[in-house]
């Protein structure tokens, strides 16, 4: 199936009206607690789960904000209308709960959802956006990701998707201007409807591609896929957001966990930690702590995702969600970054000529570096080979400038389609 692809002034029109209001410049890295633990959550979890942050080095990679997702709330309201954090789980109250996670020096994140209720049945914030936007900045939160279930019928809400969730954002805007406090960072969770990225830009920090994630290959391959027609909606200030990390999960292998990772990272996705952090295994957070591959996710110079230069076993634009595009590149703040990912069920090599990537100029050599082994591997010359790559697995790169090629390589140019000397004559 081809897809069709949206016109280039429509999409930057789109981006330019980004939220940039000072907050989520760059994908937010950190931790939620419903991958791990879905409804059975409590302070004593989450703040175990914010020292384990501190303690297995992830804040010092760079990982801020500790999140609490569905069910922490009472099943009702207050008198007044306000949100009430359930009185045996959260038992010395929310602001106690974020004032020890400040004092860790990591930020903290909350849910609720644009409907009636939210996804576990607890109470949502429809008609309730400002009040309980302050409730949760009374509570100490810094970020808020907003869900879409039980929404009102439409001559209740008389809003299409993109009002809907505009009502959240004015309040958000509006505390921050009244309080005076920062404002919130805003990631909308709408996994319901697939054009969400091309308005998402001007509300939030982010914005759910497709639906949940699951912990297995074909999850992962979907989403990939999925986000693969849609990177040009990244940069600074707003992000497509592909779930939370499945890493230590169960169902992937070690090679399918450093090609979720790897994608993640380089197209600029949030990455949120869904493991149980007390079982994570030293090689999971070997993946998790990797941080040349951090560094490009927080590129603080080119906020643009990694997009295909290559669909590779498909033809070009070709949307297949079992066996996605295998050739990407992007820029980056020291070089040119690629990744070759494998989406073969067996070990495959990997080739590309260097200018098929628009970032790659033709008669120059590159040095490489390879973002996982941390190794030098000498100089790239118009082409490039990545041997045995394993199954589902990744290659990442970084390709600097390293001057001109060696004179006299024929033939004169690397992909001679069209290319000849000076008097007309085709060379090839």
């Amino acid at each position: 199936m081809l897809v069709s692809v949206l016109g280039s002034a429509l999409l930057y029109a789109v981006i330019a009206n980004a939220l940039q209001n000072g907050v989520g410049k760059l994908p937010a890295l950190g931790y939620n607690t419903w991958n791990a633990y879905h409804c059975d959550i409590n302070e004593t979890v989450v703040l175990e789960s914010a020292k384990l942050m501190v303690s297995l080095g992830l804040k010092d990679a760079g990982y801020e904000y500790v999140n609490i997702d569905d069910c922490y709330a009472e099943h009702n309201r207050s008198s007044t209308g306000e949100l009430l954090a359930d009185h045996i789980r959260f038992a010395h109250g929310m602001k106690n709960l974020t004032d020890q996670i400040h004092t860790l020096g990591l930020k903290t994140g909350i849910y609720s959802d644009s409907g009636w209720f939210t996804c576990g049945g607890f109470p949502g914030s429809f008609e309730h956006e400002l009040q309980d936007a302050t409730t949760f900045q009374d509570w100490g939160f810094d970020y808020l990701k907003f869900d879409n279930c039980n929404i009102p019928f439409d001559d209740i809400i008389r809003q299409g998707m993109l009002g809907k969730y505009t009502r959240m954002a004015d309040a958000l805007a509006q505390l921050a201007k009244s309080s005076g406090q920062p404002p919130f960072l805003f990631s909308l969770c709408q996994w319901g409807w697939e054009q969400v990225w091309l308005w998402g830009s001007t509300l939030g920090h982010s914005w759910r591609v497709t639906g949940d994630i699951a912990p297995d290959w074909d999850s992962l391959a979907f989403i990939i896929n999925f986000n693969s027609f849609i990177t040009q909606a990244t940069d600074f200030y707003g992000h497509n957001d592909m779930d939370m990390l499945q890493l230590g999960n169960g169902g992937l292998t070690f090679d399918e966990a450093k090609s979720h990772f790897t994608a993640w990272a380089l197209m600029k996705s949030p990455l949120l930690i869904g493991t149980n952090l007390s079982a994570i295994t030293p090689d999971i957070l070997e993946i998790l702590t990797n941080k040349e591959i951090l560094a490009i996710n927080q590129d603080p110079v080119i906020g643009k995702s990694i997009s295909p230069f290559r669909w590779g076993l498909n033809p070009d634009w070709t949307s297949n969600s079992s066996f996605p595009a295998q050739f990407y590149s992007g820029p980056s703040e020291n070089g040119t970054v690629f990744m070759l990912l494998n989406t073969l069920n067996e070990p495959a090599d990997m080739f590309f000529n260097l200018t098929e990537s628009p970032w790659i100029r033709a008669g120059r050599q590159y040095s490489v570096r390879d973002l996982w082994s941390h190794t030098n591997n000498g100089t790239a010359v118009r082409n490039f080979t990545a041997t045995n790559v394993p199954a589902h697995g990744v290659v990442a790169l970084l390709l600097k400038d390293a001057g001109d090629e060696p004179a006299g390589i024929f033939p004169p140019c690397a992909v001679w389609d069209n290319c000849a000397y000076e008097n007309g004559t085709a060379a090839n």
